[in-house]
């Protein structure tokens, strides 16, 4: 992958600035941006065959439902737009919570984001079903399986779980957990937001009944696409206008969807496509290629970060799971994660601090509110990008 050619993609790449913080959102390339551009300046009208404004519209979802399909492995037909994934959980639980009786149970987990973790409370207080936890060790930073094997049983209805945790870079054993869950029937939602942007997905691998993502953690626009299967989205009646259609995916989304921000995703998985296609010739080929190396990139330069954390005093590495992304979260003897992410910034480095809404993973991990110093890697930083980080941190602990 050549990192010196994707860099030149990226107009905020001139700002000068060392952007570790891609876990909480991304740069964009400009054909992203260009892509939005052009839809908003061509003519537009709501979707439609009758005029060519209806049919560029209709043109647009069409290529974005393929492109994220491509994308995640799934079908056109299971791709549904939402604004967030937090919104698309919301929507997503209030429907599926229909479905639920007062003696069923839903299992969440102490790793994920908030946006997984509260809209199922929501539903299960408005349901009346029980719900029980998968536990996260502190030692490994990994789920607890056997905690798993305690928690799902033959009244589960729905297990919610991370496909990788946006504070520590955790990758629990998904495609494990979901075939417990099948076994006794129950749905398995997946928060892949954190995971899309680091490794190439397979949603039918990895056993996800939904599987959600945000295009803006992977260089695109923001906005988020759940995946499931169209079988399984005629199931689920969520609360619409009666007017709406009832087709599906049509049916999940509400309103006039943003046609500028579906151009910018399909152009952001064109271009990840082409980041390393290795001769491929389909463009779901060519996206596994592509985040194959991705992924071989980030884990490089997370390698070399490790390597000299190893030497610094007074540092404190909490991502310790066996397998896991390439983000970091760190504390430092010295100084408040907020502190050093103000020294960080003092140097044009981009790092954020906090809990990230992983408030239950912070407090198990005896973080409580501060959180750490999270440093995350992306496609378009290089070597130079490490240096300066690895010169910034040795100048905060001397």
């Amino acid at each position: 992958m050549n990192i010196d050619r994707i860099r030149t993609n990226f107009p905020a790449l001139a700002e000068d600035t060392a952007f570790f913080d891609g876990a909480g959102g991304t740069q964009t390339p400009r054909q992203v941006a260009e892509a939005i551009s052009r839809t908003l300046c061509a003519p537009g009208s709501n979707r439609g065959s009758l005029t060519p404004s209806a049919r560029n519209s209709e043109d647009v979802v069409e290529e974005y439902r393929q492109a994220m399909a491509d994308f995640l492995g799934a079908s056109p037909r299971g791709i549904v737009y939402g604004r967030s994934a937090t919104q698309i959980a919301m929507d997503f639980s209030r429907a599926l919570s229909k479905l639920w009786k007062p003696d069923d149970n839903i299992v969440l987990t102490r790793l994920d984001h908030e946006s997984n973790v509260a809209p199922w409370l929501v539903a299960a207080r408005r349901a009346g079903v029980t719900v029980r936890w998968i536990d996260l060790d502190p030692v490994t930073t990994d789920l607890n399986y056997s905690s798993a094997l305690s928690a799902i049983d033959e009244r589960t209805r729905l297990v919610a779980v991370s496909g990788a945790s946006n504070l520590l870079g955790t990758r629990p054993d998904v495609a494990r957990i979901a075939k417990l869950a099948h076994q006794y029937g129950s749905f398995v939602y997946v928060d892949g937001v954190h995971l899309a942007a680091h490794a190439p997905i397979s949603v039918e691998l990895l056993g996800a009944d939904f599987f959600v993502c945000s295009a803006y953690k992977f260089m695109g626009p923001h906005g988020a696409t759940l995946a499931a299967d169209p079988s399984l989205l005629e199931q689920i009646h969520p609360d619409k206008l009666t007017a709406s259609t009832e087709r599906v995916p049509e049916r999940f989304e509400l309103g006039t969807l943003p046609y500028e921000l579906l151009s910018g995703t399909t152009a952001v998985v064109n271009f990840i496509a082409e980041l390393d296609a290795g001769g491929a010739k389909s463009r779901r080929e060519k996206i596994l290629n592509s985040m194959a190396s991705v992924e071989h990139h980030d884990l490089m330069l997370r390698s070399r970060l490790e390597e000299f954390l190893a030497t610094l005093e007074g540092v404190r590495v909490h991502s310790r799971a066996e397998r896991r992304t390439s983000t970091l979260l760190l504390t430092f003897d010295d100084h408040t994660p907020e502190s050093a992410g103000q020294f960080l910034a003092s140097k044009n480095i981009a790092a954020a601090h906090g809990t990230f809404y992983a408030d239950s993973a912070s407090r198990v991990l005896g973080l409580g509110t501060q959180g750490g110093l999270r440093i995350s890697m992306a496609p378009y930083l290089n070597d130079g990008d490490i240096d300066r980080l690895l010169a910034a941190l040795s100048e905060l602990g001397s």
